[in-house]
């Protein structure tokens, strides 16, 4: 036995030599990771993050405070700011009736389900990652519930920053801003071109009929006002702007529609309705009317501020007022 016990001891300090020498390359090797993670933060870090797609959560600052959202919005229910979403390629699965009803939208919302934000049930079912909503709704704090929700409070923002919110929101918000700039300068330069066209000093209202009543608008109410009076800098009556630009509209009677009329007209109607009072005298004695200034535009394709809509009024205001 006497014979074994220094092989024994030898073997036992080679064991023992060998996984101090590993403890210390280990140790070597984990103190090498680290500087190379320090040294990727924050730079190396950030430029990573910048080559894969966006995942996880983000913090949105809404009117109520911050909410947590996803980084890349699969399924959203939008109740409000539908056509805003729709314009920069969103995945809609859940939609507001109005936004439904826009023909500009028809193919891009075929199987999406018309919803409310009553229909709590239906919403759960859509199993929606991201809701948008009104902050006039009753059920912000029910929706909440189902999945994370933005609430906008309609006007607070003016319709090219309310676009840049959407894109915050969708992940794109470099890419709403492009829109945006592109879209002021192309429309100034339109405004340009029909200002010197019929005169810095012509007149434009915006008139709408729904068969029972009529309407103007001021620069902020859709149907192309923020177009033609805000991007394009053309001018209303001073009547115009004295009963409808604070409120956003004023109610006429068919009898005081010539007291509103401007230089020129856009009249918003839709072909669904009774449109008899076209062929009343009336009408037909607006001077705009008479001199073959109105240009009509459909009222179900016009009543957003969203990129696909507002590229198509800028379009038939292009093409109505440089005929």
């Amino acid at each position: 036995m006497k014979k074994f016990i220094p092989a024994i001891m030898l073997l036992v300090l080679v064991v023992v030599l060998s996984a101090c020498g590993s403890n210390k390359t280990n140790n070597a090797n984990n103190a090498n990771n680290g500087s190379a993670a320090a040294a990727e933060t924050p730079a190396a870090t950030e430029s990573a993050a910048a080559e894969q797609p966006a995942s996880g959560t983000v913090t949105y600052q809404s009117e109520s405070g911050p909410v947590e959202i996803p980084a890349n919005p699969k399924r959203i229910v939008a109740l409000a700011y539908a056509p805003n979403m729709i314009s920069m390629g969103a995945n809609i699965v859940g939609v507001d009736q109005w936004t439904n009803m826009s023909p500009l939208f028809t193919d891009k919302l075929k199987g999406v389900e018309v919803v409310s934000d009553e229909d709590l049930e239906k919403i759960i079912e859509l199993d929606p990652d991201l809701i948008v909503v009104g902050t006039e709704s009753k059920n912000v704090a029910k929706l909440s519930e189902i999945a994370p929700t933005v609430a906008f409070t309609w006007g607070k923002l003016d319709y090219l920053n309310q676009q840049i919110e959407i894109g915050k929101i969708l992940g794109k918000e470099k890419e709403a801003q492009t829109w945006v700039d592109d879209f002021k300068s192309r429309a100034a330069a339109i405004g340009d071109e029909i200002k010197a066209k019929i005169g810095e000093k012509a007149t434009v209202s915006v008139i709408e009929t729904d068969a029972k009543s009529f309407y103007v608008f001021g620069d902020h109410w859709a149907r192309g006002t923020e177009v033609l009076y805000q991007a394009m800098g053309l001018k209303m009556p001073e009547k115009v702007t004295k009963d409808a630009q604070g409120p956003g509209y004023f109610t006429l009677s068919q009898e005081t529609l010539s007291d509103y009329a401007g230089d020129y007209i856009v009249l918003s109607r839709s072909t669904a309705n009774d449109n008899a009072f076209m062929k009343t005298d009336t009408w037909k004695n607006i001077p705009a009317v008479k001199n073959n200034h109105v240009i009509e535009i459909d009222t179900e394709a016009s009543t957003y501020s969203d990129p696909t809509t507002l590229e198509s009024l800028l379009s038939i205001f292009k093409e109505g007022f440089l005929k």
